[in-house]
Order: structure tokens, then sequence, then C-alpha cells
């Protein structure tokens, strides 16, 4: 191999050697998700049931939210919907970013209240929802919420 092949092949060779180590850094850089408990209680004496919210990547999930005060299904359904909200943004979220909804009530003569109040809660772009009857939502609570968003 002569002295100008030489160069060319260890120019070259160095060359495609800096382009393969950078093509593997984006993928050595790209980390598995982790697993975030947002909020929570670091002082509870017990092992809680379940986390209020858990973030898996930039995937939020908000565990069901109850109104568990006296009233009716427009004032829980915004006791529910405020509550969701301030979660939401504690975790760097918001309303709009919302993807996945279900929505439980104690009694399905409520759907249309809970509408009223529900109706542009999440924005122009509403989320996908599931709405049923449940029987007995936990805490008195005439409907319980929970959501999937994104941060």
């Amino acid at each position: 191999m002569s002295n100008t092949n030489r160069r060319r092949f260890f120019r070259t060779g160095a060359v495609a050697a800096a382009a393969a180590t950078a093509a593997a850094a984006p993928a050595a850089a790209q980390e598995a998700p982790v697993k975030k408990v947002i909020g929570g209680n670091p002082n509870a004496k017990q092992l809680p049931l379940f986390s209020s919210a858990v973030s898996y990547g930039n995937l939020l999930f908000i565990a069901g939210v109850g109104a568990h005060v006296p009233g009716d299904i427009k004032s829980h359904t915004q006791i529910v919907l405020d509550g969701i909200k301030t979660q939401l943004e504690r975790a760097g979220s918001s309303m709009d970013k919302v993807l996945k909804c279900n929505v439980y009530l104690a009694d399905l003569k409520d759907y249309d209240g809970m509408n009223s109040v529900y109706q542009g809660a999440f924005g122009a772009q509403p989320p996908v929802r599931t709405t049923i009857a449940a029987a007995g939502v936990p805490g008195n609570s005439l409907v319980e919420i929970d959501v999937i968003a994104y941060i």
C-alpha cells in the first residue's frame, strides 16, 4: 500500500469510526424510562395502598380522584376536576395534555349533570373517555375520575 493510499485509508477509517461513535451516542444517551412517584408522603408510617400520581417517561398516570364531602353531582365533578388539575400542574402537565379519562359514576342518572361540568374542562380537544356506573364509588363520592396524560 502506498503512502497516499495509506493516508486515505486512515483518514477514511477515522471518519467512519467517528461517524459510528456519533451514531451510537444518541442511542446510549437514550435511557430507559424511570418510574417516579409524584407527591406522596415520605414520612408515612406504613406502605400506602397506591400512589396518587406516577410518571413513566413522559407519561403521567393519576389515580382516581373523588369528592368526599356533601354535595350534588355538579359540585362533586367540579371538586374532582380541580383536584386533577392541581395534580397535573404539580407534575408539569396540564388539563389539555390529558390523553385518557375514566369516569366512574355512583349512579348513571348523574351522567347529564356530570357532563354539564365536565364539558370543556380538558380544552378544545378532549381526551378519549370511558364512563361507567360503578356500584359503591369509594368514600361516598358521586363521581371518581382517573386520567393518563403526558408531560
